[in-house]
């Protein structure tokens, strides 16, 4: 099969009367270079395939990066091939090419050593080459790959990493084989086909498999199909990945980018033991499908949204009372639906819905009376059960009307997540950010967990002078210009600036998004900061933070806005000029309501 796969490629002319012809390395880069452009459809009328700039650009960070094992000693032949072919070619499509090569160089080097671009045949090519296999010898890659039995996975891997990437480079591959076999029946190249009729017809599959092994490991995709498919397990092996989806889907509807980061959970326990974390995922996704299947009523379908609500809260405990009451369309206060829940030391194993005046607190409604309570508490039931199916894997927890995430739960989600390629830090690792990605990322966080993170990360800078001066800095700059500049704003609300040195605040004071903010700490803490430094634009964005905006009668937002334009230089059409200037979207969002029209 492996010599009549990709025939017609040029690939004897191309080497003829040059010294590089006896150098294996760059034949074997030769060869996948030329059969990569061929079956992308270069034009191949001169005999060999034509490079063209975008193909060339595609071959280097995507094709070679997603099917061509290279040793790193190597890479350096595949732009060698590239200007090789370049110079047969008059005018300026060569200098073009090279050009190309050169720009994309530094991308494909990058690409062909991210671990995140490896598939299964890439990665155990490596591992093969590395204990002195002949990668071209199929006897040599059968017997070394059966010493590495237990082999270990590459640093900051998953295995369904690895299988995820394989089985889209298979669909890749397939497809571009498929094409390439169309095109050339339609058109009959004056070059000959790059596959042969007998090739196809013993499938797409076995083509592909042909074409890895040449460019990985003589032999290796039939090794890893049959003997030693343990080594490269594919989908069905992962049958948690179904769960990850559904978080997926549960993080785009919260944020609509994987890479908005969910808060780091305070306590984390990551099994040390190969596979234990999926394992763990598998009992979790398999509790999850038997709580759709009806059994549990309207509340089985809802489990994936409650394992991802709660680690979105950086895994504090949640109410099951009063996510029951959120389910049930019943008015909870903004104020209070993402305050942490305390969890009793014990409590029955019954669920009971919690008195009145605990209800009350909960859901910030002091109307609630006993016949609400007793209308919630059958629903509430339901869902405890629900968190109770949950819990018997040991992953969740509850106490009474608190549930949450243990820390290995924690873990399991976080690995969940992050085989979809969502942003979950660690602690560790959110402490290392630098300020504005911190603070970008904590005002799209709950408080409590903005907090935390927050105090982690200057206590990580031992609280300097420097550290506050940078993150009060970036509470400014964080998100300038769109819809969420408000929410970064205010997380200098929940730092503890009792704490802050007075020399970051006094130089906050010019800040044009957070000046005020910092004259308002310094005169609480009897200082006597100088008025005169903070801009206009700081005055007028303190006041519209200040007015009431998500809840409450808009005649309390007018009042509040009426007083301040009476206190304001100007007057009400200067207050709201300076706060539609300083940030639009805001302004917009909390005076539009009230009629008031911005310049």
């Amino acid at each position: 099969m492996a010599e009549t796969v990709l025939t017609n490629t040029g690939l004897d002319s191309f080497l003829d009367g040059t010294p590089e012809r006896r150098d294996p390395v760059f034949t074997r880069a030769a060869e996948a270079v030329l059969g990569l452009l061929a079956l992308r459809g270069a034009d191949r009328r001169t005999g060999v395939p034509e490079p063209t700039p975008g193909l060339v650009r595609q071959l280097l960070v995507e094709d070679l990066p997603t099917f061509v094992y290279a040793a790193p000693g190597e890479l350096g032949a595949y732009p060698a091939v590239l200007g090789a072919l370049a110079a047969r070619f008059d005018g300026g499509r060569g200098e073009q090419v090279v050009a190309v090569v050169a720009e994309a160089g530094p991308d494909f080097e990058r690409a062909m050593n991210d671990p995140g671009n490896l598939t299964w045949h890439r990665w155990y090519a490596s591992l093969l080459r590395s204990c002195g296999t002949d990668l071209a010898d199929p006897e040599d890659v059968r017997r070394r790959l059966a010493a590495l039995d237990g082999a270990p996975l590459p640093d900051g891997v998953r295995r369904a990493d690895l299988m995820g990437r394989t089985a889209l480079a298979d669909v890749l591959l397939a497809e571009a084989l498929t094409r390439a076999y169309v095109r050339d029946a339609e058109a009959d190249p004056a070059a000959g086909p790059l596959l042969t009729d007998h090739a196809v017809a013993t499938g797409i599959a076995q083509v592909a498999a042909a074409l890895q092994d040449r460019w990985t490991a003589a032999g290796l995709a039939e090794q890893l199909a049959g003997p030693y498919a343990r080594f490269a397990p594919g989908p069905d092996a992962f049958p948690h990945l179904v769960l990850a989806d559904a978080l997926l889907d549960e993080h785009l509807d919260y944020y609509g980018d994987s890479a908005a980061p969910v808060p780091p959970p305070p306590a984390i326990e990551t099994p040390t033991a190969p596979g234990a974390v999926e394992e763990d995922a598998d009992a979790l996704a398999a509790a999850v499908e038997s709580l759709a299947e009806g059994e549990f009523g309207s509340y089985g379908g809802e489990a994936s949204h409650l394992l991802y609500v709660v680690y979105q809260r950086g895994c504090s405990a949640e109410s099951v009372a009063r996510k029951t009451a959120e389910y049930e369309d019943w008015t909870v206060d903004p104020a209070v639906e993402d305050l942490p829940v305390p969890v009793p030391e014990e409590a029955p194993t019954a669920y009971a819905i919690p008195p009145l005046p605990e209800l009350v607190r909960l859901l910030g409604t002091p109307e609630l009376t006993e016949a609400d309570r007793e209308r919630l508490a059958g629903p509430a039931r339901d869902l405890a059960a629900v968190v109770d199916r949950l819990a018997a894997t040991g992953l969740l927890f509850r106490t009474g009307d608190a549930f949450g995430l243990t820390p290995r739960g924690a873990g399991v989600l976080r690995y969940l997540l992050r085989v979809r390629g969502i942003a979950a830090p660690d602690e560790r690792e959110a402490a290392a950010w630098a300020a504005p990605t911190v603070v970008a990322a904590a005002a799209g966080w709950p408080a409590a967990s903005a907090a935390r993170v927050l105090a982690d990360w200057l206590h990580a800078r031992v609280d300097t002078a420097e550290a506050w001066s940078q993150l009060l800095a970036a509470l400014g700059i964080a998100h300038a210009g769109a819809t969420e500049a408000a929410d970064a704003r205010r997380l200098v609300e929940v730092l503890d600036t009792a704490e802050a040195p007075v020399e970051a605040l006094r130089g906050a004071l010019r800040d044009p998004a957070i000046g005020e903010y910092a004259h308002e700490v310094l005169r609480a803490r009897g200082e006597r900061p100088d008025h005169i430094q903070v801009p206009t634009s700081a005055r007028a964005l303190y006041v519209l933070d200040g007015l009431p905006a998500k809840k409450g009668p808009l005649e309390s937002r007018r009042a509040a806005f009426d007083a301040a334009a009476a206190a304001w230089p100007g007057g009400s059409a200067a207050l709201v000029r300076a706060m539609a200037e300083a940030d639009r979207h805001e302004t917009a969002r909390v005076l539009g309501p009230l009629g008031i029209t911005l310049p």
